[in-house]
């Protein structure tokens, strides 16, 4: 591990080489492989998708805290104990960093708390499944994910399939617009829904190719803007659910959430593992192939830039 100028960060020693000669690498979470996903397919896909950014001519830079160390870049060890801890890990966001750092603890980061660590090693482009948003219900819980603040001022593209698909997508849109965040439909005019290839809501802008999107981020940063770019990337058609069964099982579970008083940080585990069940395990396989498509749009996009 190289150390970087940040005294609590390590850089994995490929990653740090390829950030200094201006080659390409993708960040990636790790919340998914400890909260997102049940075990094996957890490390499965965290390994698979490093094999997805390789192949697209990037460097994976997976992210976590371990042992109080912020990680940017894992070995297959160290993604394989994240999955095997599971949800004996803390699921860390911005407001969980310093206390998991300060006591030495291990950390799966959030798309928040993923973004911050990768713009602390130097990554621009980072990969994940789906940004976390506004709940469904926020005039009565107040609860808005911290990934929507970070993405209004950390200067990171996150390449996703939209927003994740139990949230109140509209005022999340609307949350997005009034941070000034742009949000980029892959290939669409409207925004994904995670499980599904459209919402009905319609994006910023539409990029046909990742070129499109490597010159918007660098104008961005050229001109002092601050705050990150939603990549709306769809779901491939051939893995995508029902739209009409998924919202009936998405209604379902959060009417279930609610009767348990689940609340805060434990309300997506909750629902993608209620989801999953439902389904047979077919959202399951379709968040798999998801973030797989993503970290391939995400490394196009890296080499890019």
């Amino acid at each position: 591990m190289a150390q970087s100028a940040c005294t609590y960060l390590d850089v994995a020693e490929e990653v740090a080489v390829a950030l200094r000669n201006g080659e390409a690498v993708v960040a990636l979470e790790s919340t998914i492989i400890s909260h997102g996903m049940p075990r094996p397919q957890n490390v499965e896909t965290a390994l698979r998708v490093e094999r997805t950014v390789r192949e697209g001519g990037a460097v994976p830079a997976t992210i976590a805290i371990l042992g109080g160390r912020l990680k940017a870049g894992l070995t297959a060890d160290e993604i394989r104990y994240i999955g095997e801890q599971g949800e004996a890990v803390t699921k860390t966001s911005r407001r969980d960093i310093p206390f998991v750092v300060s006591r030495n603890q291990d950390g799966a980061t959030t798309v928040a708390a993923s973004m911050i660590i990768a713009a602390l090693a130097g990554i621009r482009v980072f990969a994940t499944g789906g940004i976390g948003g506004v709940h469904r219900g926020v005039t009565e819980t107040m609860d808005v994910s911290a990934d929507l603040d970070e993405l209004a001022r950390t200067d990171v593209a996150v390449v996703c399939a939209g927003v994740k698909s139990v949230l109140d997508i509209g005022r999340t849109l609307e949350y997005l617009e009034t941070k000034g965040v742009p949000v980029v439909g892959f290939r669409t005019d409207s925004l994904p829904a995670f499980y599904t290839v459209s919402s009905g809501f319609p994006v910023d802008y539409r990029v046909d190719t990742a070129a499109e999107v490597a010159a918007a981020l660098n104008v961005k940063r050229a001109t002092g803007l601050s705050g990150g770019m939603v990549v709306a990337n769809p779901i491939p058609v051939e893995h995508a659910l029902d739209d009409d069964e998924i919202s009936v099982v998405i209604d379902e579970a959060i009417r279930e959430m609610g009767r348990l008083g689940i609340t805060g940080k434990d309300t997506t585990p909750f629902l993608l593992a209620r989801i999953a069940e439902r389904t047979d395990g077919r959202s399951l396989a379709a968040n798999i192939e998801l973030v797989v498509n993503n970290a391939r749009l995400a490394a196009e996009i890296a080499t890019a830039l």
